[in-house]
């Protein structure tokens, strides 16, 4: 067992609270650093498709998990950093200029969106949400000029540096890129909950009327987070869009959105590594349904992929409401405290306060 003794604030926000869990992320670095020459093409593409859900989960877990706001409408702002960044692409922008300049223009967008919708609370904002995924889909088609309408679109061509980045013809080059895009965002997310401003947003997730009390303007704090989840969530629909090579209105449907939520929920619902967790089932359970339909032909049912999902998600909900990444702290937790550890210790405490209820 592992203790850690804090004598300062610095401790307490330190990137790695000790030497062996730097240790242990920086082995994990290595092995997907040399994951290209482990395994072939298809398994890294499907890797590369993990990571790529990974940084769209991060967008939303910083909305939902970390600020407790409900959202049903993120394929909305995946569909917008998408066609953003090919457009300022088409533009002659080059893509490192384009794809970071492609997310803070979602973010942005997301954050004048914020301003309205968030006076909105727990199912009428998952509504208003969930409604600006559906008419985005119509606006796709609408706006044909910059989205190509229901033909679609294809993705530009990808150089960095001179050098052409090609699923299909280097698909080592796509994977090194979606994981220093992964770095750098998660990076990002984390640095933001060691600031202020991440504890103002963990602050409003666990009572806003607390928060308000203690000096935090909880709407420009809601803004703010949106904003950034946006943003990072457009980050992740462009890679998603240039990885698929094409994409249309079809791309991007609410079903993309409930298969986010689903994803931070089955994960863990405010820990970054729930993100993680979360995508590695959003993106192989489909092919592991292929794989076991193609062998069983008795499951080869119409509408079964989303029948398991939503499966998966009911008994989350009912029996691990703190998704994988929980049950694993639950589980280390009692071997490290073995064999004092208790049942009573794991019982689920009400997530608010009784202030809340004024509300």
């Amino acid at each position: 067992m592992r203790f850690h003794f804090k004598t300062s604030y610095d401790h307490d926000i330190r990137l790695f609270p000790d030497w062996w869990t730097f240790f242990v992320y920086g082995a994990l670095l290595a092995v997907m650093v040399a994951l290209p020459f482990l395994m072939d093409s298809f398994f890294l593409s499907e890797v590369t498709n993990v990571m790529i859900w990974a940084v769209a989960g991060l967008g939303l877990m910083l909305l939902t998990g970390t600020t407790g706001q409900v959202s049903l409408g993120h394929s909305a702002f995946m569909a917008l950093g998408c066609y953003l960044c090919a457009n300022l692409m088409f533009a002659g922008l080059p893509f490192l200029i384009a794809f970071p300049l492609a997310g803070i223009l979602t973010g942005l967008i997301g954050a004048l969106i914020a301003v309205p919708v968030l006076r909105l609370h727990g199912v009428y904002l998952a509504i208003a949400t969930l409604a600006l995924a559906i008419i985005t889909e119509d606006l796709i088609v609408i706006l044909r000029q910059w989205t190509g309408g229901v033909n679609g679109m294809f993705a530009p061509d990808i150089m960095i540096f001179g050098t052409e980045v090609n699923r299909w013809v280097n698909p080592e080059y796509w994977y090194y890129m979606t994981l220093a895009i992964v770095v750098i965002v998660t990076l990002i997310y984390v640095n933001l909950l060691r600031s202020p401003l991440g504890r103002a947003f963990a602050a409003v997730r666990d009572s806003e009327v607390s928060a308000q009390a203690m000096g935090i303007d909880v709407s420009r704090t809601k803004t703010i987070a949106f904003g950034l989840s946006c943003g990072i969530t457009g980050l992740g629909g462009a890679l998603m869009g240039f990885f698929a090579g094409a994409f249309n209105n079809e791309t991007f449907t609410f079903l993309l959105a409930i298969q986010l939520l689903m994803m931070i929920v089955v994960g863990g619902m405010g820990f970054i590594h729930g993100a993680f967790l979360g995508a590695i089932v959003i993106a192989f359970l489909p092919q592991g349904l292929s794989i076991v339909t193609d062998n069983v032909r008795v499951l080869n049912i119409p509408g079964l992929e989303f029948g398991a999902f939503g499966a998966i998600l009911i008994f989350f909900i009912i029996f691990e409401p703190m998704g994988l990444y929980g049950r694993w702290l639950k589980i280390r937790t009692w071997f490290e405290l073995f064999p004092f550890a208790r049942r009573d210790m794991f019982r689920r405490q009400k997530s608010y306060l009784k202030t809340e209820r004024v509300r």
